[in-house]
């Protein structure tokens, strides 16, 4: 193993570079959630915004280490093969959660998919509801 001082410039630059990507994507993630105004519109911003941040400091342990060390350190990439596999499902369940509670509160929102698959519902007085093809042309 080598001293740190002996890690190349253009290394530092690049590890430099990418942990501020890092930094900015975090921070465009934080005020994603500040700025939106709905539960929906703010799962994005940190949802993206993290992914891409830790990509980015994953990407630069991966090579400091890997210069630093002689070889390829490859198992940092485990934090990232996890993020993303678990931050799309978690997203999916809150978002499922959120319409939940909505349809439950009695806001208007979009009707199950399972019921707008099966063709139009009809309410008491015969009107069509959630038809999900009533509206194209």
């Amino acid at each position: 193993m080598t001293a740190p001082y002996l890690v190349p410039y253009w290394v530092e630059l690049l590890v430099s570079l990418l942990l501020m990507v890092s930094g900015v994507m975090a921070l465009t993630g934080a005020l994603g959630i500040t700025r939106l105004r709905s539960f929906f519109q703010r799962m994005h911003p940190p949802a993206l915004g993290a992914t891409l941040a830790t990509w980015c400091a994953c990407g630069a342990s991966l090579l400091y280490f890997s210069v630093l060390q002689g070889g390829l350190v490859i198992h940092i990439w485990l934090i990232v093969i996890l993020l993303s596999i678990t931050v799309p499902i978690t997203t999916l369940l809150l978002a499922r959660a959120a319409l939940f509670r909505k349809r439950a509160a009695g806001e208007d929102v979009p009707v199950p998919l399972s019921q707008a698959l099966d063709g139009p519902q009809v309410d008491e007085v015969g009107r069509v509801v959630g038809d999900a093809g009533a509206d194209l042309p």
